[in-house]
C-alpha cells in the first residue's frame, strides 16, 4: 500500500511570501504600474478573448518569463492561465473566459511585478521587476534548488561508524529521502517545508516535532525514528537552520527555452481547502478521444468521500459523494491504511482538528471505452467474502486464497451518475485497462497477487465474483515454459520447480502491454529490490500465468510509478534521480530458468538523469524525486507519439524526454506543484494544439503548504503546447 504523509507543519506560506515579495520591491511598498518602453512596440495580434502585449525590464525585452492572468469572478472556481514570453518579450494569453483579471509577470531573476487589472481583448504591456538581491530572487526557485542544499552523510558515516544504524547504507538513506517518508507525499524544499514554525523549535528537535503532526504522522515517524534511528532529523534540522540564517541555493534555475516557451497552462481550484487530491482522470488510456470536452474527476484518497468534478467547457466545479455498501462500516483509516484515525500531534495550521474522514478511499480512477469511470475504491469492511478464501470453488481462490482487502473497485456512469459496487477479493491501488477483447481491468495493490476484472463478463452478468481473478507471481525457474509447483519466496531456487516472488510490496504501477497480452508492474517500491515484473497470463491466468523479474541495476535505485509505450518498452521514475527504461528485446540471455531471477538482463535498462541540481558530495546526480511516469502513446500533448513524461515533483513541472533531451513544462504559479499522476486527452483531433493536452492535479497531501497558504484548494491543471509563444 502506498505510504503517505501529512506534513501539517511549517509556516503560513502566504504570509511569508507576501512579506518577502513586498520587501523585495523598492522601499517595501507596492509599486504602481509605470510607463515603459514597450508602449511603442508593435502590438501583439489578439482576439476578443485574449490578452497580449510585451514585457520589458531595465535592459529591454524580458524573454522566457511568465505572464499570469487570474480571475476570481467565475461562480465556482478561481481560474488562472499562464504563458511564457518569446525572445522579444512578447506574450499572448489565449481563450480567456469573460471576466476581470489580475495580470502580472514572474520569472527567474525577478520578483513579481505589480498586478494589473485587465479584461480579454486588451493589449497590455507589462514591466518586469528585477530582484533587488539573490535572496529575493531565490524565493521563486523550484523546491529542488533548496532541497539540494540538504547534506548527505558521507560513506564513512555508514556501517556502524556513526549514529546511523549499522545496517543502513547510503543508498537506503537516499531512497528514504527521495522516495519514501516525507517526500513520498510532499514537495520538500518549497517555502512551507524549508522553514519551521517557531512553536516546533529548531534543528533536529523541530523536525522531530514536525513529522508528528497530522493523520499520517506514523508514516514519517516510523521510518525516520525507527528504521533510521532518528539520524535523519539532525540533517533535516541542519538544513532548515542554514536556510533560516540566510543560506541560499548554490545554483540558479534557467528560464524556459525553446519548446518550453510554448506552454499554455490553465488551473482551476476545486475540492476543499482542508482536503487533498491524489489524482484526476480525463480519458481512456487506450483511446484518448473518449470523454472529449467532458468532465474531469478527482480522486481524494484518504481525505474524503467527495469527488470533485470539473467541467472545463463551462468552468463549473461540482462534486459527487461516493457511497459504500455499509454506511456503518469503519472509516478507511488506522491499521492497514496509510493514514491515521486522528492526528498524532496538533498541526501548525489546523491544531487538533481531524481533517480526513473517508470510507471510500478512492485512490485513482480510469475511463473505459464507454466513457464510464472505474475507481479503485473501498466498498465494504476489510474482511473478504467467503468465495475468496479456502474451500471456495473460485478458480483463483483454489490456488491462492485471500482473506482481506482494504480497497476494491467501483464504477460510475457520468451520464446517469449511477454508482456500482464491484467487490474484489484482492486489494486495489492503480488500475489500467488491457487491450484484449474482454476489456480486462488490471490492478495493482494486491500485495502477493495481481488481480483483474473481466469487464465484458461483468457487464453481461453483473457478477463480480465470476468476473474477477487473481494470480501469484511465479517465475519459471525450471525453464520448461509452463507453470508448475513452486518454492516459496523465502526458499532457495530449486531447478526442478518454479519460484513464487512477492515483488517486495507487490505491484505498484500496473501496465498492460499494447504489443502482446502481457502485463507489467513496478515492484520493490516500499520493500525489497526495485524492479519491474512482466506477467504472461496464458490461456487460464490463475493456473497458467508466469512472471519475469528484471531488477534495476546498481547504482540506480528507488522505483516508483511507470508506464509502457506502444512498442512494449517500460518507462519508470527512479529515486536515484533518473527516468529509466526497460526494453525486454535487448536481453541477451535466457528469460527463464534457474538464473533468470532478476539480475539476468541489465542490458535491457537505459537511464536518463532528470534536470535540476543534485546533492553535494555524492557525485553527479539530480535531487529530483519523481513520483510517476506516463507515456504519451497518442501524441495528446503535441510532442509526438510514445514520448515518456514524468512528474517533476521538486521541479514544479512535468518533465518530457524528447529526442534524448529533457523538456521541463513548469507550472510557476502557484509554486509547489506536486503531481502524483496525469493523463492526456484529445478533445478534437482537427483543432490543432487547442484540441489536445495533458490533465493533472496537485497531489500534495497538504494544499496549505503551497503558495497561497492556508485556504488554498487543490488544483485541476491543463497543460497545452502550442506551435510558438504567440499562437492563438
Amino acid at each position: 500500500m502506498r505510504m503517505r504523509s501529512a506534513l501539517q507543519s511549517g509556516v503560513a506560506v502566504s504570509a511569508i511570501m507576501a512579506g518577502a515579495l513586498a520587501l523585495s520591491l523598492s522601499g517595501g511598498a507596492a509599486q504602481a504600474q509605470q510607463p515603459n518602453p514597450a508602449q511603442n512596440a508593435s502590438p501583439v495580434a489578439i482576439d476578443s478573448d485574449d490578452i497580449g502585449g510585451v514585457v520589458t525590464g531595465p535592459n529591454g525585452p524580458e524573454a522566457g518569463v511568465w505572464v499570469i492572468a487570474e480571475t476570481t469572478d467565475l461562480p465556482t472556481t478561481k481560474l488562472a492561465k499562464t504563458v511564457v514570453t518569446d525572445d522579444a518579450g512578447r506574450y499572448l494569453v489565449p481563450d480567456l473566459p469573460k471576466a476581470k483579471y489580475k495580470v502580472w509577470v514572474r520569472g527567474y531573476g525577478l520578483v513579481d511585478s505589480p498586478k494589473v487589472d485587465a479584461e480579454p481583448g486588451q493589449q497590455l504591456n507589462l514591466t518586469a521587476v528585477t530582484a533587488p538581491n539573490d535572496a529575493a530572487a531565490a524565493q521563486y526557485y523550484p523546491a529542488i534548488y533548496w532541497y539540494a542544499m540538504l547534506n548527505i552523510p558521507d560513506q564513512s558515516q555508514f556501517g556502524g561508524k556513526s549514529d546511523i544504524p549499522e545496517k543502513i547504507t547510503q543508498t537506503d538513506w537516499l531512497r528514504a529521502i527521495k522516495n519514501q517518508a516525507c517526500i513520498g507525499c510532499h514537495q520538500i524544499g518549497q517555502l512551507g517545508t524549508r522553514t519551521i514554525p517557531a512553536s516546533f523549535g529548531t534543528g533536529a528537535d523541530g523536525w522531530m516535532r514536525r513529522v508528528q503532526s497530522g493523520q499520517a504522522a506514523e508514516l514519517m515517524v516510523n521510518p525516520l525514528a525507527g528504521q533510521f534511528g532518528g539520524a535523519p532529523f539532525k540533517y533535516f534540522g541542519d538544513w532548515t537552520d542554514r536556510v533560516a540564517k540566510g543560506e541560499l541555493p548554490a545554483s540558479k534555475p534557467p528560464r524556459p527555452q525553446g519548446l518550453e516557451r510554448n506552454v499554455v497552462i490553465t488551473t482551476w481550484e476545486w475540492g476543499d481547502a482542508k482536503k487533498y487530491l491524489h489524482d484526476l482522470i480525463s480519458s481512456d488510456r487506450r483511446n484518448p478521444t473518449v470523454n472529449a470536452y467532458g468532465p474531469l474527476f478527482g480522486s481524494p484518497e484518504y481525505a474524503t468521500d467527495t469527488l470533485p468534478i470539473l467541467d472545463p467547457k463551462t468552468n463549473k466545479v461540482s462534486s459527487f459523494t461516493a457511497p459504500v455498501r455499509d454506511p456503518e462500516m469503519p472509516e478507511s483509516l488506522g491499521p492497514g491504511h496509510a493514514a491515521m484515525e486522528k492526528p498524532m500531534m496538533p498541526s501548525a495550521y489546523w491544531g487538533d482538528e481531524k481533517l480526513w474522514d473517508t470510507r471510500v478511499n478512492n485512490h485513482n480512477s480510469m475511463f473505459d471505452d464507454k466513457g464510464r469511470l472505474w475507481l479503485s475504491a473501498t466498498v465494504r469492511a476489510p474482511k473478504d467474502p467467503d468465495f475468496c478464501g479456502k474451500g471456495s470453488d473460485n478458480p483463483s481462490a483454489k490456488l491462492f486464497p485471500l482473506e482481506r482487502s482494504m480497497r476494491q473497485l467501483a464504477m460510475l456512469d457520468p451520464k446517469t451518475m449511477k454508482y456500482t459496487f464491484v467487490d474484489t477479493c484482492f486489494g486495489t491501488h492503480h488500475l489500467q485497462f488491457g487491450y484484449d477483447k474482454n476489456n480486462t481491468l488490471w490492478t495493482s495493490g494486491g500485495g502477493p497477487v495481481v488481480g483483474w476484472i473481466n469487464t465484458k463478463l461483468f457487464d453481461e452478468t453483473g457478477d463480480a465474483a465470476k468476473a474477477q481473478g487473481w494470480t501469484a507471481m511465479v517465475l519459471d525457474t525450471n525453464g520448461n515454459g509452463k507453470r508448475d509447483a513452486y518454492v516459496e519466496p523465502n526458499q532457495p531456487v530449486d531447478p526442478t520447480k518454479d519460484k513464487r516472488i512477492t515483488g517486495g510490496s507487490g505491484f505498484y504501477a500496473v501496465m498492460p502491454s499494447p504489443v502482446d497480452n502481457s502485463v507489467w508492474g513496478t515492484v520493490g517500491v516500499f520493500g525489497g529490490q526495485a524492479g519491474v515484473v512482466r506477467i504472461d497470463p496464458g490461456p487460464n491466468p490463475p493456473e497458467t500465468a508466469l512472471a519475469e523479474l528484471y531488477n534495476v541495476p546498481a547504482p540506480y535505485f528507488g522505483i516508483r510509478g511507470g508506464d509502457i509505450d506502444s512498442k512494449g518498452v517500460v518507462w519508470v521514475s527512479l529515486g536515484s534521480g533518473h527516468l529509466g527504461s526497460f526494453d525486454r528485446r535487448k536481453c541477451k540471455g535466457p528469460l527463464n530458468g534457474p538464473t533468470a531471477t532478476g539480475d539476468h538482463c541489465p542490458e535491457g535498462w537505459s537511464f536518463y538523469q532528470y534536470p535540476g541540481p543534485g546533492f553535494q558530495g555524492i557525485g553527479e546526480n539530480s535531487a529530483e524525486a519523481s513520483y510517476y511516469t506516463w507515456v504519451d502513446q497518442h501524441n495528446t500533448l503535441g510532442l509526438g507519439e510514445d514520448v515518456p513524461m514524468s512528474t517533476g515533483n521538486l521541479n514544479d513541472a512535468i518533465i518530457a524526454l524528447k529526442d534524448g533531451k529533457m523538456i521541463v513544462l513548469r507550472l510557476p504559479y502557484p509554486m509547489s506543484f506536486y503531481a502524483k499522476g496525469f493523463d492526456g486527452r484529445i478533445d478534437d483531433p482537427n483543432a490543432g494544439w487547442k484540441g489536445r493536452g495533458l490533465w493533472t492535479t496537485s497531489g500534495d497531501r497538504t494544499p496549505w503548504l503551497k503558495e497561497g497558504g492556508k485556504g488554498s484548494k487543490p488544483l485541476a491543471i491543463h497543460i497545452q503546447l502550442r506551435p510558438n509563444p504567440l499562437a492563438d
